[in-house]
């Protein structure tokens, strides 16, 4: 690098006018000079998930009824490449009984089967029967809600998992936490619907989105598990953002920040650890009403 330098430094010549000025003339470089001020693309390989996490029980609850969940892996062995990543949030219902239990019973049951079902026959040298993905998660909810009857009766519990293969996201759904795919262009892409009164009074066009953010009920909700009524839950598959990522949250974020806000921390941030953080700091800073759990991944 010296030596290119002290080259260009040769091919400066000095002009001089009458009055004595002078100004510089420099000679156009050659594309072999240029080569080392040239920065080459980044090559990431085996592609993988760089994933953030972050989690407070806020500023004005006494306990934490979030739980969360967050596992990544590679498998690439020249015949396959396979980055696998599962992200759960839960979100105990508040003034149910044992919402902090019910939460953390549904991420540990939803994550064991869906691992047990979708992972490990990956792993296995036998060949394993392997239902659809979609299928998959169905069943991990349902699991997930057996669970939360039994160890947390009483209790109840939002859950938004998702379970990305490659560059494939499936997700499962029920109750009002999100997940958002995040694009460059400042894109916010809520990919999840809010199963609560005040969202489907939005739908209806009885109230505004405005209205929905300081609306008394907000944080009533018609699907969740823990409840005795059927139901199913959201199940959708989409190809993962990139450039882009993946966001899931508790309402303890996305209720307090608007999309913009969140857009720009995560912009600003220099990887999802720093910007799940400043995320978290930035909905205390706005009061903390609630407990915040977030997860962003970025599919490298």
């Amino acid at each position: 690098m010296r030596k290119f330098f002290e080259h260009l430094f040769n091919r400066v010549k000095s002009v001089t006018d009458k009055s004595g000025g002078g100004f510089v003339e420099t000679a156009p470089l050659t594309d072999e000079q240029l080569q080392p001020l040239t920065v080459a693309p980044v090559t990431i390989e085996p592609a993988h998930f760089l994933v953030g996490v972050g989690q407070s029980i806020g500023r004005q609850r006494e306990r934490n009824e979030d739980a969360l969940f967050s596992l990544t892996s590679i498998l690439s062995d020249g015949n396959l490449e396979l980055p696998f990543g599962v992200f759960i949030v839960a979100d105990g219902m508040g003034g149910h009984e044992h919402g902090e239990v019910a939460s953390g019973v549904a991420v540990r049951a939803m994550a064991e089967y869906v691992l047990s079902r979708s992972y490990l026959p990956f792993l296995s040298m036998e060949d394993r029967q392997r239902g659809s993905l979609q299928e998959v998660m169905e069943n991990g909810v349902i699991q997930a809600q057996q669970a939360v009857v039994k160890y947390a009766p009483g209790g109840g519990t939002t859950l938004t998992a998702a379970l990305v293969v490659g560059e494939q996201v499936t997700l499962a759904h029920v109750g009002d936490s999100r997940a958002y795919f995040v694009y460059p262009d400042g894109r916010m892409q809520v990919v999840t619907q809010d199963h609560s009164l005040v969202h489907r009074l939005v739908e209806l066009g009885q109230i505004s989105e405005q209205e929905a953010l300081v609306h008394p009920q907000r944080n009533v909700l018609y699907r969740a598990l823990g409840q005795s009524e059927p139901f199913r839950p959201d199940i959708h598959t989409h190809p993962m953002p990139h450039p882009g990522y993946l966001m899931i949250c508790s309402d303890g974020l996305w209720g307090v920040l608007s999309d913009q806000e969140m857009f720009q921390i995560i912009a600003g941030a220099r990887n999802p650890v720093l910007a799940c953080k400043n995320l978290v700091e930035a909905a205390n800073s706005a009061g903390g009403p609630d407990n915040i759990s977030v997860i962003l991944v970025q599919y490298l």
